[in-house]
């Protein structure tokens, strides 16, 4: 992620286990996808999203299988499990709630914040 956009802990497997809800993709579709959809906001660097990956295999979210790419490369491809959609929905709904409080507490005038 670009350092003037930090995510909250747990935002990268969200956007990773939202992607993988339009079928199995491999890493570099992955980030293109959460880069491209934020219009470039949110770039994910290769370590992180690969981190990322593992550990969301590790607990289950996800499943990888090799595969070929589209420009018939050899690729490491993701796809979402039925844990992984009952993650997706639970950090759905405790981010939602995260960033709504945020931009209450942040549009507060200062004179409620007192």
């Amino acid at each position: 992620m670009s350092n003037d956009t930090a995510l909250v802990h747990g935002t990268l497997d969200a956007l990773v286990l939202k992607t993988l809800t339009w079928g199995p993709r491999h890493g570099y579709a992955i980030a293109r996808w959460i880069k491209d959809s934020s219009d470039a906001t949110l770039v994910v660097e290769e370590r992180a999203l690969y981190f990322a990956l593992h550990r969301l295999e590790d607990y289950g979210w996800v499943e990888s299988e090799w595969g070929q790419s589209e420009n018939n490369r050899r690729a490491k491809y993701y796809r979402l499990t039925t844990a992984g959609r009952r993650q997706l929905k639970a950090e759905s709904e405790r981010l939602t709630t995260y960033s709504e409080t945020l931009i209450k507490l942040l549009a507060m005038p200062r004179e409620v914040a007192e």
